[in-house]
């Protein structure tokens, strides 16, 4: 009963941490154009380095008191948050992974939930990320958006390479009508392979979106003489549709597009924006993408069987 937890939830738990911990610095950093490898931490406010013992993930915080050891100023509720919250993302992808604990799986199906699980923990780092430096700074660096797209297609490659005999193949014609001056007439079908498929499905999925919302920010610059939509957004869009397809990212942008309105609507209510306040759309298309990657799957599956 507890080979599952103990060999994947507990570890992943506590990689989680870690790795949340590192994710802080990206944080701290990118924005900044830093380094996120020199120096070493410090604090923000008297610049004294951090021990390792008051650098252990939420354990210092919570002992510490949410403040400097040195200064006393105090240490923002984001940290221990954004430990936490990728700890529990990273424990839900090694539940993906239970699978392969069944003995004599074959390599396809082995290698194809490694990749999947692979792929949810890499996205999660990347849009808790994006989703908390686009919240506080309006910026999405290049260093995680153009980066996570090339990681999300040479993941789906890798998982094209494993494909099972003709999974993913797609009839495009059959039989084909068209012939050559002096050929005979084709009879076969025209078909597109399942590794094909999937690469070139992603591909043209992120091209369409990347389009799409280019020709978006055209277009309302062109008309109301500002930026409307930042570049950053469309990347983000692009990595999105790179690691989940172009369904489950329209999912997201639907989610994170209605979140942001809303959002909006609530701060105008207040009285505290206007309609040329900027507002954080990335971190609302992250949450998007978040939800989309757990659950977008099975709300498609559920409204595509209303029609």
């Amino acid at each position: 009963m507890w080979t599952a937890p103990l060999v994947f939830e507990l570890p992943a738990f506590l990689m989680g941490l870690l790795l949340g911990s590192f994710l802080n610095v990206c944080i701290s950093r990118l924005p900044q154009h830093q380094s996120v490898l020199r120096p070493r931490s410090h604090c923000p406010g008297c610049r004294h380095t951090i021990a390792g013992y008051d650098n252990i993930p939420i354990l210092s915080w919570i002992l510490l008191r949410g403040r400097c050891r040195h200064c006393h100023q105090r240490i923002a509720w984001r940290y221990p948050l954004v430990e936490l919250s990728f700890a529990l993302w990273l424990t839900f992808a090694a539940r993906t992974a239970f699978p392969l604990l069944k003995p004599a799986l074959p390599p396809g199906p082995f290698v194809v939930l490694l990749v999947d699980a692979a792929g949810l923990a890499i996205l999660g780092f990347l849009l808790i990320g994006l989703l908390v430096m686009d919240w506080q700074t309006h910026t999405l660096p290049d260093a995680f958006t153009l980066t996570g797209s090339l990681i999300g297609l040479l993941l789906i490659c890798v998982r094209a390479a494993y494909l099972l005999p003709h999974q993913y193949d797609l009839l495009l014609h059959g039989p084909n009508p068209l012939t050559s001056v002096g050929g005979a007439l084709d009879q076969g079908n025209i078909v597109l392979t399942g590794p094909e498929h999937l690469i070139l499905g992603r591909l043209y999925a992120m091209a369409l979106w990347t389009g799409a919302l280019f020709f978006l920010q055209f277009a309302y610059r062109t008309l109301r003489g500002r930026e409307g939509l930042g570049t950053g957004d469309i990347k983000l869009v692009a990595m999105i549709t790179a690691f989940l397809g172009f369904w489950l990212s329209a999912f997201a942008v639907f989610l994170g597009v209605t979140l942001c309105a809303g959002y909006a609507c609530a701060l105008i209510a207040r009285r505290r924006a206007t309609a040329m306040t900027r507002l954080p759309l990335g971190a609302f298309l992250c949450i998007g993408g978040l939800i989309a990657a757990i659950l977008g799957a099975p709300v498609i599956a559920w409204y595509t069987s209303l029609f």
